[in-house]
């Protein structure tokens, strides 16, 4: 692997680490009361509720896209295994013990797509979807912060 390899890894964590901060952030501040039927029908007259919803759901994407697009197979490179199927991917640093659960992995993705595609189709669908979401912040940050210190343990010279 290369110096520009290296240095990418290194932005990679960076921006992580920034995405983490900010799905921390907006995580806190919407989850202050519980998301309710009510509470999302409000966000039709609620503009900054609403905007709060959309950064939400726009950060918990980012950070998955993140990961699972660019940091994962760049790390995979870098340690010398060539990236294949997300859910390969998955597995293997599963087996490594640098990601917890492949297949709790994958929900989280598609509740990810859930909240993108069915965001405003259904009041009920969006509940369930925010609040689930919320629950599984924990698992992606801590993913997030997992899978950085394996890239700077390996990306530091001994």
């Amino acid at each position: 692997m290369t110096d520009r390899d290296r240095e990418r890894l290194l932005q990679l964590c960076e921006v992580v680490e920034r995405e983490v901060q900010q799905l921390r952030a907006t995580d806190a501040y919407l989850f202050q009361r519980p998301f309710t039927a009510e509470r999302v029908a409000s966000l039709r007259e609620d503009e900054r509720g609403a905007e709060s919803v959309d950064a939400f759901v726009a950060r918990f994407g980012r950070l998955q896209d993140t990961l699972g697009d660019k940091l994962i197979p760049a790390l995979l490179r870098w340690v010398g295994n060539a990236p294949g199927p997300m859910i390969d991917n998955l597995r293997l640093l599963e087996k490594w013990g640098w990601l917890q659960d492949a297949e709790g992995w994958l929900e989280t993705r598609q509740l990810r797509n859930r909240l993108i595609h069915e965001y405003e189709l259904d009041e009920d669908v969006l509940v369930d979807a925010l609040n689930t979401a919320h629950q599984r912040v924990t698992l992606l940050i801590s993913t997030a912060q997992r899978l950085v210190e394996e890239t700077r343990r390996r990306l530091t010279p001994l």
